[in-house]
Order: structure tokens, then C-alpha cells, then sequence
């Protein structure tokens, strides 16, 4: 049997949690308010998220309850955030969960069994259970993730792939949760913010940030826009062309047009992918710090594509 590493971790079932739960799906990210050896020791291949079963009860009682399983690829190890994030953290101005991971939603699993006849080997379920009386700081286990990829409807051989492909993967967004009001103009994205000024706030900085970047290593810089954020040329004719990503959350996917797509796989371009992650706002929209990830001659793979919208061509007969 092949196993895979899980972090298991419980949700709480307040308003606040459910909110949390709800922001760090749309911004592929989770936080924890204290640390444990494993954060700096090993990553991950899966979380899941367990909410809507009272962890204070023994495990002869757990295991009889069901609850909602959001599974998750770690895309990103646990690392330290300087960035408040999240809506209580946003609300408070402390960071209350300094330790985060990076995550990529692949699937929903509603109302799965906690015992032996659920998707979860029984050390998962405990380990959920345990998260759930620690403040919700995760717990490892091993465990073959295969019931868990059927059930959430993934068709992947773990066995042999030991991977999952983002484009076999349904995926899920904050509307998953349920029982709790979304933002009306809820969007989807690492990092995503409903608020224009913060969102303009973060992408300036980050532009910002790899304007110096290239003109530090001889580029010459022209801000475009579209199709690409960054025109950089060198006397001799040299031309590169950058993509600019900004965000508060962990650097584990971004939003592409299908512009952008063509425009870096076009075999006439060179482009390269800057992205910064955990970029501190303050109330007056002043932006600072992050982390960046330069990815240079990028080209994206479908495997790591999932697309979010269609365009449907309507029939030209009509009644």
C-alpha cells in the first residue's frame, strides 16, 4: 500500500472559523497559532480540514459522527508569516497565525464517516479529533490517500503516480463551506482581496519590487500592462518579458487570463514569472515586505492549469 503524508487539521464550527476556513480556501493558504517540531522538519503531501464534528468527546464516540473533509495538496511548506491575513487577524491587526502553509484546493468530501467505514484510517480521524482540542494546529499521519482521491472524485492512481495533476482535480471554493455568507463579489486566487485600493496596494509593490530587480541586473524597464506587466531590454537586443503576481497569502497559485497563457507559450516570447507572497498592508494602503519567487523562462504546464471559466459558442440557428 502506498501511503502519503497528511496534516491533519480541525476546523471549529463558529462564525469566525467558518469565515477563516472560507478566506483561506479562496487565498490557498492556512495558518497555525503556535508551533510544532514537524513545521520545520517535514512537508506534507496532503491537509484536510475537518469541521462540523465536536472534537471534545472520546474517540469511541468520534468515530461515530461524520463531518466535512477539505482535501488539499500542500503546495507550500509551513513557514513564518509577517503579513496579517486572515479576517480576525485583518480585523485585529495581530497576526494570530504566524505558521502557514501553502494550499491547492482538490476536492469536497460532505458528510464523510469518521469511523472504519469512512475514507480516513482511524489514526487520520484521531489525529483530526487531537487537532481539534490544540487550537487547531495540525497533526501528522500517514495514510493511503486513494479513498480519499475516489471519494472527492479524482481520477488518479496514487500508486502510481504519486502525484495529482491540478487539471484532474476538481477543485472548490469558498461557496464549499456551508452555513456561512460569502462575499458578494467573492473571487478566486492565492492572496485575492475584496478591497480595489489594498489589491492595487499589493500589485504596485510587487511590480515595484521587479522593476528594481531587472534595472539592478542592466535591464531597461517599461511597465506595459497587458498582455504582461514588464517589458526589459538590453542594448544588444535583448528582450525579456515579465509576469507580475502580488499577494498577502503563501506563494502557491495565481490567477492567469488566457492571454497570459498564450503570451508565455508563445515560442517567439521569453517571459518570466515574479511573484511576491506575504506582503504586508497597513489600514492607509501602504504596502511592504513579501517574499519573492523569480521563475525565469516560464512557460505553464497544463498539468498545472485548472481552468475557471468557459467560453460557450451559441448555436447560430435559432427558433
Amino acid at each position: 500500500m502506498e501511503t502519503a503524508t497528511f496534516a491533519m487539521v480541525h476546523v471549529g464550527q463558529s462564525t469566525s472559523h467558518q469565515r477563516n476556513l472560507q478566506h483561506g480556501i479562496e487565498t490557498r493558504s492556512w495558518g497555525f497559532p503556535i508551533k510544532k517540531l514537524w513545521f520545520d522538519e517535514v512537508k506534507p503531501d496532503f491537509a484536510v480540514l475537518v469541521t462540523g464534528a465536536n472534537p471534545r468527546v472520546q474517540l469511541d464516540e468520534w468515530v461515530k459522527g461524520t463531518a466535512s473533509l477539505y482535501l488539499f495538496a500542500v503546495q507550500v511548506a509551513v513557514y513564518e508569516g509577517k503579513a496579517p491575513h486572515w479576517p480576525d487577524e485583518l480585523a485585529s491587526g495581530n497576526i494570530l497565525y504566524p505558521y502557514r502553509m501553502g494550499l491547492e484546493p482538490l476536492g469536497v468530501i460532505e458528510s464523510a464517516p469518521l469511523g472504519a467505514d469512512g475514507p480516513l484510517s482511524l489514526d487520520a480521524s484521531d489525529a483530526a479529533r487531537h487537532s481539534g482540542l490544540e487550537r487547531g494546529v495540525g497533526r501528522l499521519t500517514d495514510m493511503n490517500p486513494q479513498p480519499l482521491l475516489d471519494l472527492a472524485k479524482i481520477p488518479v492512481d496514487w500508486a502510481k503516480t504519486r502525484s495529482v495533476p491540478l487539471n484532474r482535480a476538481p477543485g472548490f471554493t469558498a461557496e464549499a463551506v456551508k452555513g456561512v455568507k460569502t462575499p458578494k463579489r467573492q473571487h478566486r486566487g492565492a492572496g485575492w482581496m475584496s478591497d480595489p485600493k489594498k489589491r492595487k496596494a499589493v500589485e504596485k509593490h510587487a511590480e515595484d519590487w521587479a522593476v528594481r530587480l531587472y534595472e539592478e541586473d542592466g535591464w531597461e524597464v517599461e511597465r506595459i500592462g497587458k498582455p504582461y506587466d514588464l517589458r526589459c531590454t538590453r542594448k544588444t537586443g535583448e528582450e525579456r518579458r515579465v509576469e507580475v503576481k502580488g499577494t498577502t497569502g503563501a506563494p502557491t497559485s495565481v490567477e492567469l487570463t488566457i492571454n497570459e497563457i498564450a503570451h508565455a507559450r508563445d515560442p517567439e516570447n521569453t517571459v518570466d514569472l515574479f511573484v511576491v507572497s506575504d506582503i504586508k498592508v497597513t489600514p492607509d494602503y501602504a504596502a511592504s515586505g513579501g517574499v519573492p519567487l523569480h521563475l525565469k523562462d516560464w512557460e505553464p504546464a497544463e498539468e498545472d492549469l485548472r481552468p475557471r471559466k468557459f467560453e460557450y459558442r451559441l448555436p447560430q440557428s435559432a427558433n
